[in-house]
């Protein structure tokens, strides 16, 4: 095990009912806040006209950032920066998924760095060390974990760049985490954010050090925790308890816990970012598609009893042959995303051709260093071989 640091500060509000503290938890930054959110969704539940009026009722001037992109843009990243310039905003209060929270925090840290170009800001990656406004999150959908660390994606459609970037500042000083506000959340988000959950676990699972039982273990359960609650979501959207593990695992997948003492590179998300980037397609369901292919395309001898493991600790499976456990457990994994709705190859996405193929996969390698400290090093060639397994469906036992 590696030497870490983990210093996570967010203030969790989990659970129902918790709204009433939300004027607590922004006024002691201030009276100015913008609102962030995304295409409607929290109009058309109602929870908008909860935080307006409670607000408005305790004094909050309130100015608001709407239209936030599933893939939040860079152009919309200035246009909320310039809101907390003009009138002096005290406090940033993202209300929806990872994607509006990430635009959250982007606005956050460039309204205060000092520069001219919000792109400038996120080709720093995660180098950032100035200052941001405070944020505050109202989360609604279970996915990302943005709501407890300090990273943001934001894409660029002008350059077509999808990338990740963060600080110190810019995690969220609070946080409300209330199972029932993900409820309306349909079918295909609630599979794609489940599946981008699982995606975090398994890119910090994966890893060439060794001695990390005790994150390989937490890992392994919150795997399993996220499979079960997924297919009761699923079946039962309205089921508390289902999308309260779901929300839980969320955060817990990606505010450092399961990944402290590992280091390396992640695999899947490059590659996923540059399918956004090229295509806008949802995240979550990218991942999906690529996660089966690229885990057979690195299976070998030096990998496969991590992949057995994974195999009998989160599937189950009892074979005792390590490779032939290894292609049952990645067989599970397509079999239940397929069980789920998911859309598993990239033509049913809307990627008909490989024409961008060369490009994305030389952008993957550019724009990462998967290609010297993942988990099995990839080259452009690896890249590209994996987007085209992806075109058509896979067997992989």
């Amino acid at each position: 095990m590696n030497n870490f640091n983990f210093h996570v500060t967010t203030d969790i509000r989990f659970g129902k009912d918790r709204l009433e503290e939300l004027p607590e938890a922004l006024a002691q930054f201030g009276k100015k806040v913008l609102l962030v959110y995304g295409g409607g969704s929290i109009k058309k539940n109602g929870l908008y006209d909860r935080v307006t009026t409670l607000l408005s009722e305790q004094g909050f001037d309130m100015w608001e950032l709407a239209g936030v992109e599933p893939n939040p843009r860079v152009q919309t990243v200035k246009r909320g920066a310039d809101l907390c310039k003009e009138h002096g905003i005290d406090v940033v209060l993202p209300i929806g998924g990872g994607s509006t929270i990430d635009c959250g925090k982007a606005v956050a840290a460039f309204a205060l760095s000092g520069m001219d170009d919000p792109w400038e800001l996120v080709l720093g990656r995660r180098g950032y060390t100035g200052p941001a406004l405070p944020i505050v999150t109202i989360l609604t959908l279970a996915a990302t974990g943005s709501e407890m660390n300090v990273g943001a994606v934001i894409s660029n459609p002008e350059t077509k760049q999808k990338l990740g970037f963060g600080g110190p500042s810019m995690l969220p000083s609070v946080s409300f985490l209330d199972p029932t506000n993900t409820f309306s959340v349909n079918h295909y988000q609630t599979a794609a954010g489940s599946a981008d959950i699982l995606s975090h676990l398994m890119e910090n699972y994966f890893s060439r050090v060794t001695g990390v039982d005790v994150q390989n273990r937490i890992t392994e359960g919150l795997m399993r925790a996220t499979i079960a609650n997924m297919r009761i979501a699923l079946k039962t959207p309205a089921d508390y308890d289902a999308r309260a593990n779901l929300m839980w695992a969320s955060t817990l997948a990606l505010n450092g816990l399961t990944g402290v003492g590992k280091g390396g590179a992640w695999s899947c998300h490059p590659m996923e970012h540059e399918l956004s980037a090229f295509y806008d397609i949802t995240h979550g369901v990218g991942l999906a598609i690529l996660t089966p292919c690229w885990m057979a395309h690195v299976l070998n001898e030096e990998t496969v009893f991590q992949f057995a493991t994974y195999a009998r600790e989160v599937w189950g499976i009892t074979e005792t042959v390590p490779e032939l456990a290894a292609k049952m457990g990645i067989q599970k994994l397509y079999d239940f995303f397929k069980e789920c709705q998911i859309p598993m190859t990239l033509p049913e996405v809307g990627i008909k051709d490989e024409r961008d193929f060369e490009a994305m996969a030389q952008q993957a390698i550019d724009h990462s260093s998967i290609a010297t400290a993942a988990f099995v090093p990839l080259q452009k060639a690896d890249v590209l071989a994996i987007y085209q397994a992806c075109m058509t469906e896979s067997q992989f036992v």
